[in-house]
Parts: structure tokens; sequence; C-alpha cells
């Protein structure tokens, strides 16, 4: 898996749980291990710029995502989806700070930032949140994702709840 972390937000950030917890994501939902994937860090003016331009709504977001070839999970039957290009995952981290700050359980920036990256993750695997369902089935995922990997590093206490926008 070839997932590129490019921190140009002048805010330091844990890069190196950026890219494990993308690589596990990406892992569990079976895509090709030659597959590419690039998060961007950003400051909020940058993002909102992103946000403004792309989403046509004013101010900084969380976390947006630009898929590149539409990869999707492979079937039940399907060993792995085929190889290319996942896209881009764009975070924030001053928006992360707050957002870990007003969780239900309060977190740090870089949790929430975990949090943001499968988020931005089952976004360009074209899960979405704006219908009920859909919101139950991609924030089920997401927490099954962030838990497992927690579990797997041996980090404690408890997950971040979902903060996303």
């Amino acid at each position: 898996m070839s997932i590129d972390v490019n921190n140009e937000s002048g805010t330091e950030v844990d890069e190196q749980a950026i890219l494990d917890i993308a690589r596990y994501a990406l892992a569990r939902m079976r895509i090709h291990p030659l597959s590419e994937l690039s998060v961007i860090v950003l400051d909020a003016d940058a993002m909102e710029q992103l946000h403004v331009q792309w989403m046509d709504l004013p101010g900084p977001t969380d976390v947006m995502s630009f898929p590149m070839d539409e990869l999707r999970p492979p079937a039940k039957d399907e060993e792995e989806a085929p190889q290319g290009l996942l896209g881009d995952i764009v975070l924030c981290p001053e928006v992360a700070l707050r957002q870990g700050k007003e969780s239900p359980t309060e977190h740090s920036m870089d949790e929430e930032l975990q949090l943001l990256t499968v988020h931005g993750v089952l976004h360009l695997l074209g899960y979405d949140h704006e219908e009920p369902d859909e919101k139950a089935e991609m924030f089920g995922l997401q927490a099954a994702i962030v838990d497992g990997w927690r579990a797997e590093n041996g980090l404690t206490g408890p997950s971040p709840a979902p903060t996303v926008s």
C-alpha cells in the first residue's frame, strides 16, 4: 500500500498514526495492497478555501475526500479490490482539536485525526452518511475499524465518538 502523508498545516500531528490507521482501514476493507492514497493535512484557511470551492459551504471543515479511481470494497466472494488510485484525504487539525474537545468522549486532536482518516477512507470507498441507513452502516464500520486498530495497538480508554460533520 502506498500512502503519502503530507503535513502542510504548520501543526505537529502524529503522521505515523495517520499512516498506520489508513493502512489498517484499507487492509480491513480488503483494498489491493498496491493501491495508492494521499493524505494532506492543511491549516484552517486552506481547508476553508477547499470547502468553499468544492462544497460551496463556508468555514473550514474537518475532513474532505477526493476519490480518483472510485475503488470499492470487493464483494464477499472476491479476495480483494482491483489495484488503483484511491484519491486524496484532506484533514484539518484545527477543526479536529475543537471537535475532540467538544466530543462526549473528549479526546485528543490526534485521536480525532485518526477517526477522520478512517472516515475519509470510507468516503473514498463510496460510503456516505446522508441517509439514516447509510449513516448507520458507515459510522458502524468506522467505529469497528477504529476500535480494531486501537486494540491491535494496545491503546486503552474509550474510542473517539463520531464527531464528523
